[in-house]
């Protein structure tokens, strides 16, 4: 979710845990009216369906013949696609997998903003070559966000949802994976394994060590939005954990948020590098928060969810996603 930038559970509007009612009235008065380009937001999700159908084809080859990932072929894919149609075919599990999680997660936020008359965009997907296709998507919040259970509700809503809708189709990949013994230790990129995935395989593959089970595609689709869950609730500045930690916490936060960036330049220097991207990115750009009109406290519910936000966390969180072997 950006700032720059369902009514998911019914209860956010309840009588005893929302905001005062002239609130709802000085965002209807105050909120711009956002005019959705729907052409763009189409064609961005057309080119993201065809970048990552390309992957998941490639992927899907890999998975066929037991070998690891070609990176060589998975980006000549995009030449592929003209010379021979057909071979995306056997993409569109991943990218139909990997779609509808992203689509679930931008559209918890995007539901919930307009269930608190916030003003919004529809969803923007990014297309690119990268190893899952994409640079995800994101929203634009558009009017002021004036009271920390909004705030709260809207945040944490976006990765409740996208972790609801990727738990079907990881328990069907992961079924649907196989042994192929030395699998982690050939090729050219290893990938890491969180714990929801860990706790799976030991019941599908009592036994077998990780470096042994080869995923599914729509297994590495639901391992992408897992990916995008922990990224996105990182406890800094406009991620999602950021905008969570913010209402709980308030302007401590920003002591907070410095602190959880050290400790992502620390996992850069010893563990991957892509942190320090992610580090550096964070602290130049995505550090303010929104003004709170209404501080009223969470409640015991909101906290409860709050709970279950870590444990996703702590469920979908790798600290090395990707690395290379030697």
């Amino acid at each position: 979710m950006s700032t720059n930038g369902p009514p998911f559970l019914p209860s956010f509007r309840a009588a005893d845990s929302a905001p005062e009612p002239g609130l709802f009235a000085f965002a209807e008065e105050f909120r711009p009216r956002t005019r959705h380009r729907y052409w763009l937001h189409a064609l961005l999700l057309v080119l993201t369906l065809i970048s990552t159908t390309v992957v998941g084809a490639g992927m899907a080859h890999s998975f066929a013949q037991s070998r690891p990932l070609d990176l060589g072929e998975l980006f000549n894919g995009y030449v592929r696609m003209w010379q021979e149609p057909s071979y995306l075919l056997g993409g569109l599990p991943f990218s139909l997998t990997l779609l509808t999680i992203l689509l679930a997660h931008e559209m918890g936020h995007f539901l919930t903003a307009r269930y608190y008359l916030v003003d919004v965009t529809l969803p923007f997907f990014l297309p690119f070559p990268t190893l899952i296709g994409t640079l995800g998507a994101f929203i634009r919040i558009r009017s002021p966000i004036l009271s920390k259970r909004i705030l709260f509700d809207i945040g944490i809503a976006g990765p409740l949802a996208g972790f609801v809708a990727l738990v079907p189709p990881l328990v069907a990949g992961v079924a649907l994976s196989k042994v192929v013994p030395g699998i982690g230790h050939t090729g050219d990129l290893a990938f890491g394994t969180p714990l929801i995935i860990r706790m799976m395989e030991w019941v599908r593959f009592p036994g077998v060590p990780a470096d042994d089970i080869y995923l599914h595609p729509v297994a590495r689709a639901a391992w992408a939005g897992l990916l995008a869950t922990a990224l996105n609730l990182l406890p800094i500045g406009q991620l999602d954990g950021g905008h969570i930690l913010y209402a709980l916490l308030g302007d401590r936060t920003r002591y907070l948020s410095r602190f959880f960036i050290f400790v992502l330049v620390l996992m850069g220097a010893f563990v991957a590098y892509s942190w320090l991207l992610w580090a550096a990115l964070l602290f130049f750009f995505g550090m303010r928060h929104p003004a709170i009109v209404d501080p009223a406290p969470l409640g015991g519910f909101r906290m409860r969810l709050a709970v279950a936000a870590l444990a996703i966390f702590v469920l979908s969180f790798t600290a090395a996603p990707v690395h290379s072997l030697p």
